[in-house]
């Protein structure tokens, strides 16, 4: 991490795995309902710039903002079960052993509560501000 602009820390270098790049743009193509919601409805306004479906190591992150660390993902029906919700647990486990903090959410979270939501988000970005 280094310190930019107004003391915020930025990081400067993630590892990422090349390999996963089509795919990752593929996935910025099919976003889904909630991420388009999300994306379209608040992130892509905000003061800091937030990417979507960011490469970082072995894994294709939802949407990520370099300037905070701050990773945000959107997830359905895909993560309910037992061995999905491990995985997860490891691929934030992992994240976060770079430094970067994960904010999960339901596709329902989002689809019908998006200013809850919001309010989540800021209040972790004010945090990391």
């Amino acid at each position: 991490m280094i310190k930019g602009e107004g003391g915020i820390m930025k990081f400067k270098y993630l590892p990422y795995n090349k390999k996963l790049k089509e795919e990752s743009r593929k996935l910025r193509n099919e976003m889904t309902a909630a991420e388009k919601k999300l994306w379209y409805e608040y992130l892509r306004m905000k003061e800091y710039r937030f990417l979507r479906q960011k490469v970082i190591g072995s894994f294709i992150v939802d949407f990520y903002c370099s300037e905070l660390g701050l990773i945000i993902e959107v997830d359905g029906e895909t993560h309910l079960s037992e061995k999905d919700r491990v995985y997860d647990e490891k691929r934030t486990g992992e994240l976060e052993g770079l430094g970067l903090k994960v904010l999960r959410f339901w596709n329902d979270d989002i689809l019908e509560g998006l200013d809850a939501v919001a309010e989540i988000i800021e209040e972790e970005i004010n945090k990391r501000k």
